[in-house]
């Protein structure tokens, strides 16, 4: 974190829950998931996510979106060490003092790319859905 920049408990609840659980995952596709279940639990994107009927488990997906083993780019650790630089980084552009889940999740977005695309399709939304539900809010 950088100086005068504060977490929000929900954003930091996120950051530290995932430090431990990413270890864990297989795959990237399997780090987006561990995403998208934290992020339903908590803050605005909790909310959010919730109002569209994001569930703790995916819908089955069509054959062309399963899981795919892929080798990893980033071990576990990195990138939930580079979420969390991207999210002070989405925080510091939209001039906020303080770093929420709405930053936390604009960073996994921006880390995952298609892979947490394809994991919100699986639990039956979209990218453009979810971001317009936030700004509903």
């Amino acid at each position: 974190m950088s100086a005068g920049r504060s977490l929000a408990p929900d954003a930091a609840m996120v950051l530290g829950i995932a430090s431990t659980a990413m270890p864990f995952a297989r795959n990237r596709e399997a780090e987006a998931e561990r995403w998208l279940r934290l992020l339903r639990l908590h803050g605005e994107v909790g909310i959010a996510l919730q109002a569209l009927g994001v569930s703790e488990t995916s819908l089955p997906l069509p054959a062309a979106d399963h899981e795919v083993d892929r080798p990893e780019e980033l071990p576990a650790l990195d990138a939930v060490d580079a979420v969390t630089e991207h999210t002070v980084r989405i925080a510091r552009e939209r001039g906020a003092n303080g770093v929420a889940t709405t930053d936390v999740l604009m960073a996994v977005m921006h880390v995952y790319g298609e892979d947490f695309d394809r994991v919100l399709r699986a639990h039956g939304t979209d990218r453009d859905e979810v971001l317009e539900r936030l700004t509903a809010l």
